[in-house]
């Protein structure tokens, strides 16, 4: 009996399939990726802006990706806040007290805006408009600090010009209180929880739309 000699050929290269499969795999993968971090932080962002804080505190929410340049199938993205401490206030909602255990000075109307469009304190209010403040105690409600002065045309109080004292009222321009709990405004694990939820989504689509 003649021996026969059996040669299997296989055709594509399965070694080349498979390397053009992890390829394809490691792209979708960073695809995937920087998508959902470019949503989380479009979603972080107009949940600042949505919740009033405005569009500076809003454009410090950053994005970048890992590894940087490279297609890999352990890519990562991170999303953050270059104000942590500012954004997670307003993220949690923190019960605020004095650190001196005296009170909390909350401007009023009437006090303006500080330094670039800051909370004022009393003594920048002070040096301010050359006025001085004056402690009222009050048994209800918040003691105040109130200064006499007018008020302008935007309601801020500034000194009277008037030798008479004309239009010159006691005017309240700091409300005291020993703590305040600052308002939750943001839910940021909310939208991190909805990217997360979309990304093996995004990793399967972007894999699809690779091979075809």
């Amino acid at each position: 009996m003649t021996p026969m000699k059996l040669k299997l050929d296989i055709a594509p290269d399965i070694v080349a399939m498979m390397a053009a499969e992890i390829r394809a795999g490691e792209r979708a993968v960073t695809a995937a990726t920087r998508e959902a971090a470019g949503s989380l932080k479009t979603a972080w962002r107009g949940q600042i802006t949505g919740a009033g804080l405005g569009q500076r505190l809003a454009n410090i929410i950053r994005a970048e990706q890992f590894p940087k340049g490279k297609a890999s199938l352990n890519a990562a993205a991170l999303v953050w806040s270059k104000a942590p401490v500012i954004v997670g206030a307003h993220d949690t909602g923190p019960l605020i007290r004095s650190r001196n255990g005296f009170w909390l000075a909350i401007p009023t109307e009437a006090a303006g805006r500080g330094v670039r469009g800051g909370k004022i304190t009393p003594g920048q209010w002070e040096r301010r408009s050359g006025l001085r403040l004056r402690f009222v105690y009050r048994r209800t409600g918040p003691s105040l600090l109130v200064a006499e002065a007018r008020l302008n045309t935007k309601g801020r109080a500034v000194a009277s010009r008037s030798k008479t004292g004309r239009c010159v009222a006691t005017v309240p321009i700091f409300l005291l209180v020993p703590q305040v709990r600052l308002p939750k405004r943001l839910d940021l694990a909310r939208d991190a929880d909805r990217a997360l939820d979309r990304l093996p989504g995004l990793i399967v689509a972007n894999w699809v739309e690779d091979r075809l």
